[in-house]
């Protein structure tokens, strides 16, 4: 079994390009939302390298990111993705250490159970990045 840990910077890097302003922020279901509209059909597994980043979106759902372009939407079998502690990694556990499917494992370091991964789909990064600056861009449109 083969573990991954996610760098703390490169991980808070990720989440703030991905969140862009803070101050348009959007809620963590509307952020679901948004990355379910740019999702594609699940797949039942993806070539498993190590990430560059990762973001929760709630504490059932993250996105994994392995390259600029290419980001994965996973959903665990379960709400437990309760980063109370504040860690900034995340840890990945691959039953074979090449590719990563449905019942493969995630965890938060200090967390006490790990979370098995439910569904796994691919993430139009192009599209999503474009809807989420045309959302944080619409308040201020609307107020001039």
């Amino acid at each position: 079994m083969k573990s991954l840990i996610v760098s703390g910077l490169v991980s808070v890097l990720v989440a703030l390009g991905l969140a862009g302003c803070a101050g348009n922020r959007l809620s963590d279901t509307d952020r679901l939302a948004l990355y379910q509209a740019h999702a594609g059909a699940p797949v039942k597994q993806i070539r498993y390298m190590e990430p560059i980043g990762w973001d929760r979106i709630d504490d059932q759902h993250l996105v994994l990111q392995m390259r600029p372009q290419e980001s994965w939407l996973l959903r665990l079998m379960a709400p437990c993705l309760n980063t109370g502690s504040g860690s900034p990694f995340l840890g990945v556990s691959s039953f074979n250490g090449m590719t990563l499917t449905r019942f493969d494992k995630v965890v938060v370091p200090g967390g006490h159970i790990s979370c098995m991964i439910d569904e796994i789909r691919p993430l139009d990064v192009k599209a999503l990045r474009a809807a989420e600056t045309m959302l944080r861009e619409k308040p201020h449109a609307s107020g001039t």
